[in-house]
């Protein structure tokens, strides 16, 4: 059969197929887990999920079996509608183990934490944390880890034999650095620098953990879950205290360390683990995030002093540089309670924690926002037009900026950035204004909203399982959207709007 008769719907259902597959052998991991502690009831609900994950994911790739026997080229189209089509498919198929627990109160909920978890987002619906199995904690700490590095990436990097193939899915999940010329090599290498940080980052927090009192299995589990969460800034916890729960401040430094290196580039890690150490102060990302990280937190701090709320250094730097900073890079730990922002903080900290939660961290890493490579390159921007207009027309001067290498600032780059800007800022509006519609408080809204569109996971109280149905499936839509930033979003309507219109032409005609 040639290529041609190949169609796009085969190709799609097989490479989504495919990345299924790569997943469903993933809860392998959770069910030894259950194994090992004598969890028979999570594990035979991971077995049951994994076989059906399975035979879902052989079905598809039946489907599009021709695609395979032809080898068929991955056109830009189906590298979008792959990564967005599979991120829904896996939603509800990694939601069953959630579901099966009896942890939450409707498949809803266990599709909303599946999607937090993958989004890096850490909101949570899940009931009654200080009970969950380890097989299903360690199910939501990985979801949360492989979100952050990129899922898609990791089930087609050994799937998809094609270099220029596997990169259209590669940016179709919202990357798009290249570390090496091969998009595999580049996948591996962000593997490989995720893995290191896991081994430094879960030996660092559990000795930490059995220095404050944990006992050495719980300290290292503890560790473990408490790194994925850090470095993939994904805000999960073991504990349905969050950070608080350890009543550390080492426990919160350490973590505090590992979610900033997380909401870096992976291409400034590369660099600098290459001996480009200039790397760090030179990158328009690190400037930026330095810039606006310090403003904010100077002042929330002049705030909270005004206020009163925190009159020593530890108890400032503890709830508020570490709140900021949660926010700021999408982490969401949490070293306050959720109804402390409304209470305590007052309109200004709110102000200041949704501006920090929508600009987000760096672009090609774990972090939400809109990214502070788009706010530097905007504001660049910015000066480049009024140093036009200030000089002569005949000054062609060419203005650049530094990005890992030299780029050049130009009017398309700079307008991507904002449209892109845009975009978060709309789903940012329509969240608070569905927010305000279902009855919640003006600034609840909006620090609620800020929070899904960012990928954060800090909760002012809104998020909780008796919220309005329509309030849930708006959020797992906001956090899916800001989290593949939009493109694979809307390539996937596009494709879907334009099958349902052959549709219906073909039905029209045979009625004709």
């Amino acid at each position: 059969m040639a290529e041609k008769n190949v169609s796009s719907a085969e190709i799609i259902c097989y490479y989504t197929g495919c990345i299924i597959l790569g997943v469903a052998f993933l809860m392998m991991i959770p069910i030894i887990t259950a194994l090992i502690f004598a969890e028979w009831n999570p594990f035979l609900d991971f077995v049951v999920s994994m076989a059906v994950s399975v035979l879902v994911g052989a079905a598809l790739i039946l489907l599009g079996r021709h695609t395979r026997q032809n080898h068929v080229s991955v056109q830009w189209k189906h590298g979008f509608v792959v990564a967005s089509l599979s991120w829904i498919i896996l939603m509800m198929l990694c939601a069953i183990p959630y579901y099966l627990s009896g942890h939450v109160n409707s498949f809803l909920d266990a599709c909303f934490d599946v999607m937090s978890g993958f989004t890096t987002t850490g909101l949570v619906l899940t009931q009654d944390l200080d009970h969950l199995s380890s097989g299903l904690n360690m199910w939501r700490h990985m979801l949360t880890f492989i979100g952050g590095q990129g899922m898609v990436v990791l089930a087609l990097t050994f799937m998809v034999k094609e270099a220029s193939g596997a990169y259209k899915f590669y940016v179709g999940e919202g990357k798009d650095i290249e570390l090496v010329p091969n998009v595999k090599g580049t996948a591996r290498i962000i593997w490989k620098i995720s893995m290191i940080y896991l081994v430094i980052g879960t030996v660092s927090l559990w000795i930490d953990g059995m220095i404050i009192g944990l006992k050495p299995v719980s300290a290292f589990l503890h560790g473990l879950y408490m790194f994925e969460s850090s470095w993939s800034t994904g805000g999960f916890a073991p504990m349905t205290q969050n950070i608080m729960y350890y009543h550390s401040l080492s426990y919160e430094t350490i973590t505090m360390v590992i979610f900033i290196l997380g909401s870096f580039n992976f291409g400034l890690h590369y660099a600098i683990w290459q001996g480009k150490r200039k790397e760090f102060v030179k990158n328009i990302e690190t400037q930026s995030f330095f810039v606006t990280s310090f403003v904010a937190c100077m002042l929330a701090l002049f705030w909270l002093m005004k206020l009163n709320v925190y009159p020593d250094a530890v108890s400032a730097f503890r709830r508020i540089i570490y709140n900021v900073l949660s926010a700021h890079t999408t982490t969401g730990f949490g070293s306050i309670y959720a109804r402390q922002f409304a209470l305590e903080w007052g309109d200004f900290g709110i102000l200041i924690m949704i501006i920090v939660m929508l600009i987000g961290g760096s672009a090609c890493s774990t972090a939400g926002g809109f990214k502070a490579l788009r706010v530097g390159v905007v504001f660049k921007g910015l000066i480049m037009d009024v140093k036009k207009l200030l000089h002569s027309e005949r000054n062609m001067k060419v203005y650049k900026f530094h990005y890992i290498k030299e780029h050049i600032l130009d009017d398309s780059i700079v307008r991507s950035s904002a449209l892109i800007i845009i975009c978060y800022m709309v789903l940012f509006g329509t969240g608070t204004l569905i927010g305000t519609f279902c009855g919640y408080p003006l600034a609840d809204s909006a620090f609620e909203a800020a929070s899904v569109t960012g990928n954060v996971g800090l909760s002012i109280g809104v998020t909780a399982s008796p919220m309005p149905m329509a309030l849930k499936i708006y959020d797992i839509i906001a956090m899916y959207m800001g989290r593949l930033e939009f493109l694979s979003v809307f390539a996937l309507i596009g494709y879907a709007g334009g099958g349902i219109k052959k549709l219906c032409e073909k039905s029209f005609k045979r009625l004709s």
